[in-house]
């Protein structure tokens, strides 16, 4: 790993940057396999950033986290890239990931 605090958090940084826009990329992947995969999907992330945020006392909504994730309004995307969860896919979700 890097061998200071302020070059491990710039590539932290990078990675997450790296991520969010792959997100982006594939709209064609939705939340719910995301969730079904690994466990965690954009709201997630876009969680972890207000808490983030919360933590260092930095002013951050709960909509300016998920556009910072999606890219764009939540509401917006979600018209634009989310379908219907298939029940197979449900089903799946309850099983495991706890979402």
């Amino acid at each position: 790993m890097a061998s200071d605090d302020k070059t491990r958090t710039e590539l932290e940084a990078a990675v997450f940057r790296r991520l969010v826009e792959h997100l982006r990329a594939r709209s064609d992947v939705q939340n719910i396999d995301l969730m079904n995969l690994a466990g965690f999907c954009r709201n997630c992330l876009s969680n972890w950033l207000k808490e983030a945020a919360d933590a260092k006392g930095a002013p951050m909504s709960k909509d300016e986290s998920r556009e910072a994730v999606y890219g764009m309004p939540y509401e917006t995307w979600k018209a634009a890239h989310q379908g219907a969860a298939s029940p197979e896919q449900l089903a799946a979700m309850k099983k495991g990931s706890g979402h």
